[in-house]
């Protein structure tokens, strides 16, 4: 892999090539991507979008939207910190081709704002209810239409390769999707295989999949221009690396704030986990100086990504060589300094916050939300595309989006369409057209 195929500019559609010394330094063409994602109508649904706590009415738990944001934040900090690095290293790429600090953070930043953009609703749970209902509901009627790959992609329903759709997807009048730079789509895959072959692997790329069947000849044409692609295997974006990063040190410290906020886990006995974290860098007369619990945990979070992201960035420069080579396995956290005190944190977070009585529960009403809709929109579609409907689908189909078009043009992108327009849905959203359709 090299730098300068890594840092390409150029979208979908382009016929010349984007030369980085010619772009507007006031609005570089990565940063043109920052403002589109958090213009579309996709990331915008994210503010009603779950993040661990379905339907909450309290100010202090974060959604998807308020987590993507503080992701992005994270990721720009990120990327900048490891360009800078990369730009001493590589001193061809700023002298050159004009390559700044700011454009890793604008990519990185990007990327991470729409890292969890084709989430569905109800949070993880809502991935796991498409699936089962493909795997075991009525879904599994269609597996003998399609192919194996077909069939999984529904089956093991995945928010990234969605998120990818939706960034990519042309439709009439949209082609390309948001049209991103080739860079910040690359930083985007964290994942970048399908869904099958199933051959799991120690390797943190191989995890999941990151795109649909429908999405592929696109995606080969990515990896082309990013020269990520090897003999046997799809190579990992290097500042992918740091896209998930900027995730797993927002969810494993912000999480565990909204867990003491709502009081599910105890102050005194949260805050020592934080101080644990961060006990050399923790300024002790500043800390007795502070007046109350929100002051306390916003000096500790604030301390606590600060030293994650730096231990991150060093991580990343000290393994740059295998994470361009591919061979770098594991998830920049997973050789973190921190890792004892992160996994303590999230092992209490899962206890006390993922396992809570409250979250299991709306997470079972959410999962029968998404089975109800599928089970309708499912149906309309498939039915529509073999120009069978009846009258209550045309009904169902006239609650559509104009621009959300189910029948297409093979039954597998009908069915993937019906289906990544329920993944669309907000929780309240979701909820109203379940009860408009007869949920109960």
């Amino acid at each position: 892999m090299l730098w300068e195929q890594l840092l390409s500019l150029k979208r979908f559609g382009d016929k010349a090539k984007r030369i980085r010394k010619n772009q507007d330094d006031t609005r570089l063409g990565f940063e043109v991507d920052y403002d589109r994602i958090i213009f579309s109508s996709a990331f915008r649904s994210l503010q009603d979008k779950t993040q661990i706590i379905p339907f909450s009415q309290t100010d202090f738990v974060h959604t998807r939207l308020t987590h993507s944001l503080e992701v992005s934040v994270v990721g720009r900090s990120l990327g900048r910190m490891a360009g800078k690095n990369i730009l001493q290293k590589y001193p061809d790429l700023r002298d050159n081709l004009g390559y700044q600090i700011n454009d890793f953070g604008a990519i990185v930043a990007a990327a991470s704002l729409a890292h969890d953009i084709g989430n569905p609703p109800f949070g993880h749970s809502g991935e796991k209810a498409i699936g089962h209902y493909f795997f075991h509901g009525n879904g599994s009627r269609y597996k003998n239409q399609l192919t194996d790959k077909q069939y999984q992609d529904l089956c093991q329903f995945e928010g990234n390769a969605n998120g990818f759709k939706i960034l990519s997807q042309s439709k009439p009048g949209t082609p390309g999707g948001l049209r991103l730079s080739y860079a910040t789509l690359g930083a985007f895959i964290k994942y970048p295989k399908a869904s099958l072959p199933y051959r799991p692997t120690s390797h943190v790329a191989h995890k999941k999949f990151g795109y649909f069947q429908a999405q592929e000849p696109f995606f080969k044409e990515l990896m082309t221009e990013l020269n990520l692609n090897d003999k046997k295997i799809v190579n990992r974006h290097p500042l992918a690396y740091l896209v998930e990063a900027a995730d797993d040190i927002c969810y494993t410290i912000i999480d565990f704030e909204d867990g003491i906020h709502l009081e599910w886990i105890e102050e005194e006995y949260a805050l020592e986990y934080l101080i644990n974290l961060v006990k050399n860098d923790i300024d002790t007369l500043k800390y007795s100086k502070l007046q109350n619990k929100k002051q306390r945990l916003s000096y500790l979070r604030s301390l606590a990504i600060n030293s994650l992201i730096k231990d991150a960035v060093s991580i990343f420069q000290e393994n740059e060589t295998q994470i361009l080579d591919g061979s770098f396995s594991d998830a920049l956290m997973e050789r973190s300094q921190y890792k004892a005190q992160i996994t303590d944190i999230i092992s209490l977070s899962i206890d006390k916050i993922y396992k809570s009585e409250e979250v299991v529960q709306k997470e079972i009403l959410g999962y029968k939300v998404i089975s109800s809709l599928l089970e309708a929109f499912v149906t309309a579609a498939a039915n529509a595309y073999n120009k069978k409907t009846n009258t209550y689908d045309e009904l169902l189909l006239e609650l559509i989006p104009e621009d959300e078009l189910l029948p297409s043009d093979s039954l597998y992108e009908t069915l993937l369409n019906a289906t990544c327009y329920v993944a669309s849905l907000t929780d309240g959203k979701a909820m109203l057209l379940a009860e408009k359709i007869g949920f109960k």
